[in-house]
């Protein structure tokens, strides 16, 4: 049950800060993240496709495609739920699962993702995303961590 409660909290974190984005006007975007001395910048972006706009005139392989991929990693989640173990596992898949859900409920409620803000490093300044695109990485990462730790473990 708390990697259900995971998924929801972190859906939820992401899903109140794109409400609150979308409340302000456009006109006060871009702006500094109090208290990162410029090192987060906030904008108001509404992306109708995949990173970067790939697809945004395809609206429909836009919406489906991560619910089908959604749907399978809850399935995976859901089939491991019934094990005994594997803890790491189970928690990288609802961190996926809790980004994934943010930005499905945008694609298919409102037909574009809000991504609200950029890392001012290096190349990541172009790159404005959202806490979900976050969750999706971090969890994916775990999970192939775990998995390469155990294969090493194996041989």
């Amino acid at each position: 049950m708390i990697f259900i409660g995971v998924i929801v909290l972190l859906a939820a974190v992401d899903l109140f800060i794109k409400s609150s984005i979308e409340e302000q006007e456009e006109s006060q975007f871009p702006k500094e993240l109090k208290g990162t001395n410029g090192k987060i910048l906030l904008y108001k972006n509404h992306n109708p496709g995949f990173s970067f706009g790939f697809l945004k005139d395809r609206p429909e392989v836009v919406q489906m495609i991560p619910l089908i991929v959604a749907t399978f990693i809850g399935g995976m989640l859901g089939g491991l739920l019934k094990t005994k173990g594997r803890i790491a596992d189970k928690f990288a898949l609802a961190i996926v699962l809790g980004g994934a859900v943010s930005n499905l409920y945008d694609r298919l409620f409102r037909h574009y993702v809000v991504d609200y803000f950029s890392l001012q490093f290096g190349k990541l300044k172009k790159v404005v995303f959202n806490l979900g695109d976050i969750f999706i990485f971090l969890g994916a990462a775990i999970y192939l961590i775990v998995e390469l730790i155990r294969t090493i473990r194996d041989r």
